[in-house]
């Protein structure tokens, strides 16, 4: 896959560039290892304030960069300005909590007698370089979410974005350098994916965080494994959305709408499968369908745009295939279904029902704006079918019965529960999954300390 921005509104090539060439690419990681020796070094203080004047930054080129990213992979630029100011409010999350996170604990006191020692302390120490290979579809979050936490610890990172989003990956790189972080604390490596396995075999390079499909996941995942390297990974989720009798229908369906088409319904986190208790499943799919009807599809540059085309031609032709797979296989489609004509990679909110076991729909992944549904006969049910995935990234449960929600938080194999409400990552909560949807934490104090070495210190009397 070239390296180059593609318009997906029209299918114009704007932009393309060159992969970095081994020369290059080995000046960056003498420079990133030469970084991280000083870097390491400095305060908590200092590395906020640099993080600060990168957030103020980006607040100042939001509009800018909304643009980018949107004539990039085609989120409606409303949604990517949001994208923007979350990242800024994450960076200044953990440029002022990122101290009280990593401080030195004490164990007990009777503990530290029983070891023989007059004083123990765990320390958390920054790992070195760190390689995030990051996805497309929150192309300016999905690095902040990993960079914010990385560089507070004192870890420097090198970026591997995706192919089609170069121009948001230099601008990360001149973000952080505008701020005043040393050149080497975060480099961008325009190179194709299959430099990544050479870069990972690299002794310089001490861990790795990946947000991606499953066999990128998996190749990320070996190699580190056989060079016996820390891996946090994010893969992808088929999250459910189950709506029981007490739910309020109304917010329910329109919640439920904007879970599924957010970002073009190219989000791992996005609700798909819709499971609706059997006495409100008439009247939940009515609501929901005419919601999703009532969606605007067009150019995503467009402040009235609801949903725009989705990043590439070839991610088109795979949602495609999934939703004529479910109709050959006797799926009803509620709203949708059809590629509108015209230039530009869109496809429409679409509801399918009548889902079964076989389709694959209900096996993989449809990353784009489908919504499937599915009618439980009561809360058992409810679960078995939200647990009937190789996924396991978030959850979506509406019930105002405090027995039912209790349930569902002890039930669902997930690696969050959003009750009345729509998943939504914070930087003050772990997020992450279980399953195929990866391992290991981000955000949060959980997140910080995936890429540190926890230290024990031991003095004796």
């Amino acid at each position: 896959m070239p390296i180059a921005t593609v318009n997906p509104a029209n299918g114009e090539t704007l932009k393309t560039y060159e992969p970095m060439g081994e020369e290059e690419l080995e000046r960056r990681l003498q420079l990133a290892e030469a970084t991280f020796r000083t870097y390491r070094t400095t305060s908590f203080a200092d590395r906020a304030q640099l993080l600060n004047k990168a957030a103020d930054l980006l607040d100042d080129d939001q509009q800018e960069i909304g643009r980018v990213m949107t004539t990039e992979m085609g989120k409606p630029v409303k949604q990517a300005r949001a994208e923007a100011a979350k990242c800024a409010k994450a960076m200044r999350w953990y440029a002022r909590n990122a101290e009280r996170l990593l401080a030195d604990e004490e164990p007990a006191e009777s503990d530290v007698r029983d070891s023989g020692a007059s004083r123990v302390r765990v320390r958390y120490r920054p790992l070195g370089p760190v390689l995030a290979v990051m996805p497309w579809n929150f192309p300016l979050w999905q690095v902040v979410r990993f960079a914010a936490p990385a560089l507070m610890a004192g870890n420097v990172g090198l970026l591997k974005h995706a192919s089609n989003v170069p121009q948001t990956a230099l601008y990360l790189e001149d973000l952080f350098h505008r701020a005043g972080l040393p050149e080497g604390c975060f480099q961008t490596l325009l190179i194709g994916s299959g430099a990544v396995d050479e870069i990972l075999r690299d002794e310089r390079v001490k861990a790795a965080t990946l947000t991606g499909s499953e066999p990128a996941g998996r190749a990320v995942a070996s190699a580190s494994g056989e060079m016996i390297k820390k891996t946090v990974l994010e893969l992808g989720g088929s999250d459910p959305y189950v709506v029981m009798p007490s739910a309020d229908l109304d917010r329910a369906a329109e919640v439920a709408v904007t879970a599924r088409v957010q970002n073009n319904g190219q989000s791992c986190i996005a609700a798909k499968r819709f499971i609706v208790h059997t006495d409100v499943y008439d009247a939940f799919a009515e609501k929901f369908v005419a919601g999703m009807e009532a969606l605007r599809l067009g150019d995503p540059l467009a402040e009235d745009t609801d949903v725009g085309p989705l990043a590439s031609e070839q991610g088109r032709k795979d949602l495609e295939e999934l939703v004529d797979d479910a109709r050959r296989s006797g799926a009803r489609v509620l709203c949708g279904g059809q590629r509108p004509d015209g230039p530009g990679w869109y496809y429409p909110p679409t509801v399918l029902a009548g889902i079964t076991r076989e389709m694959r729909i209900h096996r993989e992944e449809a990353f784009g704006p489908v919504a499937t549904l599915y009618r439980a006969d009561d809360l058992d049910e409810a679960v078995l079918i939200a647990n009937d995935s190789l996924f396991g990234l978030s959850s979506n449960v509406w019930t105002r019965d405090e027995k039912e929600v209790e349930r569902f938080a002890r039930d669902l194999e997930a690696g969050s529960v959003f009750v009345n409400g729509m998943t939504a990552s914070h930087p003050a909560f772990p997020f992450g999954g279980v399953k195929r949807s990866g391992y290991g934490r981000e955000l949060s104090g959980h997140g910080i300390r995936e890429f540190c070495n926890i230290t024990t210190v031991w003095q004796g009397a």
